[in-house]
């Protein structure tokens, strides 16, 4: 694909070629996947009683010091697939009766995935597609997957870019992610559920509560309602998880449930009606995926 000889699919634009090198992500030309399953722990529109197909792609464009996933997004875990082996994934968790797709980190494969899509939607391929990201995107990117992703399921991590850069290493995050966002919200539309409560098309984004930053949060809270109203669904996350020591102190702690509930009184008092909460000790490493299981 001409596209993969000069990289500039997520915002670092490193032009790399891929077919003789790793861009800044660490992928190359081929799919490289870690792990693959019937996944109960994303929202209950996403997850429903069968589970969502979770597909999890290896390498990150985002170099987060805190990572749940480290074992895949840095260390680049996982095993080279064809884009043929992907499709049979994908049948293979919609015959175990998966409730949609979930691409999860796929931006630096975009446009194999693209190019499998378009020959298996509304064809072999008739559930939702759930495009699970950092939103730390290309607008170009994103356009991509128009006609093709019916669910967005998109982080919005950071309002204030020092945070971005100090624990991500991705600059300018709240620009790039917020112009990816409204193309995703531009493509989907308002969200639809199915007879089942399950969702069908539309826009979940996540916001993932820092210990410390709090105040960040409800930045990132109040834009989203500002800019979407109830039109989309947000998510509001307790489940910030210490796997990694961090040079920030603050990072080696879980959130308080003080600083959980000051957040959710936020956004509650602005006026937001569609919104996901966490109960309970979410923060556990029990709800990360065992990569050494990997049956690909």
């Amino acid at each position: 694909m001409e596209i993969l000889k000069k990289c500039v699919l997520c915002p670092r634009k490193c032009g790399v070629n891929r077919y003789e090198n790793k861009g800044v992500c660490g992928a190359n030309n081929k799919i490289k996947l870690a792990y693959y399953s019937l996944h109960q722990w994303e929202e209950p529109v996403i997850s429903g009683t069968n589970g969502s197909g979770t597909i999890f792609f290896s390498n990150c464009n985002m170099k987060c010091i805190y990572c749940q996933n480290k074992k895949i997004s840095l260390d680049g875990y996982g095993k080279y697939i064809s884009n043929k082996k992907l499709g049979e994934i994908m049948l293979e968790l919609q015959d175990k009766g998966a409730h949609n797709i979930n691409l999860v980190t796929p931006t630096h494969y975009v446009p194999q995935i693209a190019s499998l899509l378009h020959k298996l939607k509304g064809n072999e391929l008739n559930i939702p597609i759930v495009y699970n990201t950092s939103s730390y995107e290309c607008v170009g990117t994103i356009m991509m997957m128009r006609n093709l992703v019916d669910i967005y399921l998109a982080d919005l991590r950071y309002y204030d870019d020092s945070l971005a850069v100090n624990y991500s290493s991705s600059p300018n995050y709240f620009e790039y992610a917020t112009m990816a966002i409204d193309e995703m919200y531009r493509q989907v539309g308002k969200y639809e559920l199915d007879n089942n409560g399950m969702l069908k098309k539309g826009l979940v984004v996540r916001v993932l509560i820092l210990p410390g930053h709090i105040d960040d949060s409800k930045k990132i809270i109040e834009y989203l309602y500002k800019t979407y109203g109830n039109d989309i669904f947000i998510s509001i996350m307790n489940q910030y998880t210490p796997v990694n020591t961090c040079i920030y102190s603050n990072l080696n702690r879980k959130i308080t449930e003080d600083e959980y509930n000051e957040v959710i009184d936020y956004a509650v008092d602005l006026g937001i009606t569609n919104a996901f909460v966490q109960d309970g000790d979410t923060a556990s490493e029990s709800f990360i995926p065992d990569f050494n299981k990997s049956t690909i």
